[in-house]
């Protein structure tokens, strides 16, 4: 973190002269709860200690003056709508400056140098850290901080859905701004409401594992599961999976199909795997959190059927080394396990993982241990 401040710290007065605000705003793992937010469940997310990172100062236009460290380009653009960059990682930026205003906030030209140490690819929000870094900072900058955090993390959603062409969800962008250290938050994703969990892990680390795949899909596999579910709910005549339970799914199992069946089984379990994660976090029982995950990743890979070879494979190895708890993380076919791994066996688990996975598929695996730490936030003046 120190490294990187310096270079961004160096760069700006390089190229803008003097000093600006530095900021900055986390990625995040999920620990349990996926594909459940668009049936009306709970998810159950943390920041980490993998950031976007910038230098902001106001410079007395109405022109913004950006540059990527890592991609090693400089971009300017002004605030109408009409100013919208072409490069895209400029337009997460243009998007947040656009949101905030829509929502009558002010937003003045600036300067900023930005670089990050969230893995591109990885499933950690890399996008969501950048929005989320950038809405903190023109709250603060140019609104005395008038803005409450839920709409900032709105304003990062909606930077996807209106200049990004992405159509997500609120987790990503809300534990880029909630996130606290030492703690994840459980959200009601029908109702908005949070809570803040301990997770201090003693005698453990999260390690994610990276398997650097991802699977071209024939169709769209994740519109066609959130199609299943509608499809169930609505032979329940609830609004969605998160009223429904087993009792009520076996009752119409002869009037769906199989596939619709255990897609809204996996649901209907992997909901009350997240509560049952929850209360075992503020008993300090990590064996009971380690068991709910590897039943997520059975229920992801055979009910779901959103796994994949690689990860399957990676699952496998980490159950084979006595790893506590591991489950694919994110939408699925590709990506990274996320797995709770004991300090005594983290060397030996990492060193079977990375040999066996490379001599079966002929490439290492990416990997990167993990602390739960604060979301967006100011660093200095």
């Amino acid at each position: 973190m120190e490294e990187m401040q310096e270079k961004i710290r160096k760069v700006f007065a390089e190229r803008f002269g003097g000093e600006g605000t530095l900021y900055a705003s986390a990625g995040r793992i999920n620990l349990i709860g996926e594909h459940t937010d668009y049936n009306g469940g709970f998810v159950f997310p943390g920041a980490i200690d993998k950031v976007i990172m910038a230098e902001i100062r106001s410079n007395g236009m109405q022109k913004c003056r950006v540059f990527s460290i890592d991609i090693n380009q400089y971009v300017e653009f002004g605030l109408r709508e009409e100013d919208a960059p072409k490069e895209g990682w400029a337009r997460y930026i243009f998007g947040v400056c656009r949101e905030v205003i829509k929502r009558g906030g002010t937003v003045e030209g600036f300067d900023a140098v930005f670089a990050g140490n969230v893995p591109l690819g990885a499933g950690l929000s890399s996008s969501a850290a950048l929005e989320s870094c950038f809405a903190f900072a023109l709250n603060d900058m140019f609104n005395g901080n008038s803005i409450d955090k839920f709409e900032l993390a709105k304003i990062g959603q909606g930077t996807e859905h209106n200049y990004c062409g992405v159509n997500c969800g609120i987790m990503d962008q809300f534990a880029s701004v909630f996130g606290k250290k030492g703690n994840l938050i459980r959200l009601d994703c029908r109702s908005l409401e949070h809570e803040y969990f301990p997770f201090d892990p003693d005698g453990y680390k999260l390690v994610l594992i990276d398997s650097v795949v991802k699977h071209e899909l024939k169709d769209s596999p994740y519109n066609r599961r959130r199609e299943s579910c509608e499809r169930v709910a609505k032979a329940l005549g609830v609004e969605t999976l998160r009223d429904a339970d087993m009792k009520m799914l076996d009752a119409v199992k002869s009037e769906i199909t199989a596939e619709d069946y255990f897609r809204a089984k996996y649901v209907i379990e992997e909901k009350d795997r997240v509560l049952a994660v929850c209360d075992a976090l503020l008993k300090g029982d990590y064996k009971t959190v380690g068991e709910k995950m590897y039943e997520t990743h059975r229920g992801l890979s055979k009910d779901y059927e959103v796994s994949c070879e690689e990860l399957d494979f990676l699952n496998d190895i980490a159950r084979e080394n006595g790893v506590t708890g591991s489950r694919i993380m994110g939408g699925g076919f590709g990506g990274c396990t996320i797995n709770l791994v004991p300090d005594e066996i983290h060397d030996r688990f990492i060193a079977d993982a990375k040999k066996r996975f490379a001599e079966k598929y002929g490439h290492e695996p990416k990997v990167y241990d993990v602390i739960i730490s604060d979301g967006a936030r100011r660093i200095s003046e």
